[in-house]
């Protein structure tokens, strides 16, 4: 017989390899800070629950699905990178049949279409939580006249128009059963302050006028729409802007102040993980994380 302590050993080693962004050697102690998080039996306040999380193969979507996982969530993951969503998947620990992947592109209607209805059939034909990760950001510390309209239109169509698309086609399955919650990421750049990238700032505080109105039309069906506006926090994506911020200024004292300050994915998984419970049936609106 294989003695609890020993399984919950097993989740903390495997859930805390990909917390560490991909090609960045430094610990930064993300690591260790992990561990402090996922060294105990997690509640199981999930598991009756169906949840679809976006943008799980790397930073707060990884944590995010450990975290629901170890809850007892039933879970299906959407991401964009296959080679990636492959080994975050093998590093989740997981009872049988609980958790299942699709590669897919949430800016792009067809595959989110496709995907939901997927991952919908395979619960059995409801779902209870959506949490929405996936994001991207460029042109950080640009000028106006330096942001292409190229960056521009990939940074809104992930951002922006995959918020709007996922929310859209999950939603359609929740009006049928009067319930679910909606998790949406927006960010306090563009929300509650400006931004050092004009179209990440601008996509996000579309996500957050799209949060506001999405609760305005839902609640009556019985949904619950919360946006998380997470701080400065240690994923693949942050420490690609600081880099990318730190080649487009040569600032190398904002590119250490923003590295200092930075929380880690576990942090906000917490998070996702209580909006996905039931414990928040009576949240409203947007959390701010620091």
């Amino acid at each position: 017989m294989q003695l609890p302590f020993i399984k919950s050993l097993k989740f903390v080693v495997s859930c805390v390899v990909l917390l560490q962004p991909t090609g960045h050697q430094e610990l930064r102690g993300s690591t260790v800070k992990a561990m402090k998080t996922y060294n105990y039996v997690p509640p199981k306040r999930l598991v009756t629950k169906r949840i679809i999380v976006t943008g799980f193969a790397s930073g707060m979507g990884f944590a995010t699905a450990c975290r629901v996982v170890s809850e007892g969530a039933q879970v299906a993951l959407f991401d964009l990178n296959e080679l990636a969503s492959r080994k975050a998947l093998s590093a989740i620990p997981s009872e049988n049949d609980q958790v299942r992947s699709w590669t897919m592109d949430v800016s792009k209607e067809a595959d989110v279409k496709t995907a939901v209805a997927e991952a919908i059939e395979w619960f059995g034909g409801g779902i209870d939580v959506l949490i929405h990760l996936a994001g991207i950001l460029r042109g950080s510390y640009l000028s106006i006249g330096e942001v292409t309209v190229e960056d521009w239109d990939a940074v809104l169509e992930v951002n922006l128009k995959g918020s709007f698309l996922m929310a859209k086609h999950v939603s359609q399955y929740m009006i049928q059963q009067q319930s679910g919650a909606i998790v949406l990421t927006s960010s306090g750049a563009g929300v509650t302050e400006g931004s050092s990238s004009y179209s990440y700032g601008s996509s996000k505080g579309g996500t957050h006028g799209l949060a506001l109105t999405l609760d305005r039309h839902l609640s009556t069906h019985g949904i619950r729409v919360n946006e998380v506006l997470p701080g400065y926090v240690e994923t693949p994506m942050m420490l690609e802007a600081a880099e990318e911020a730190l080649l487009n200024t040569g600032d190398g004292a904002v590119y250490r102040t923003t590295m200092d300050g930075l929380s880690t994915p576990k942090d906000i998984a917490a998070v996702m993980a209580f909006l996905a419970s039931d414990d928040a049936t009576s949240v409203r609106g947007t959390i701010s994380t620091t």
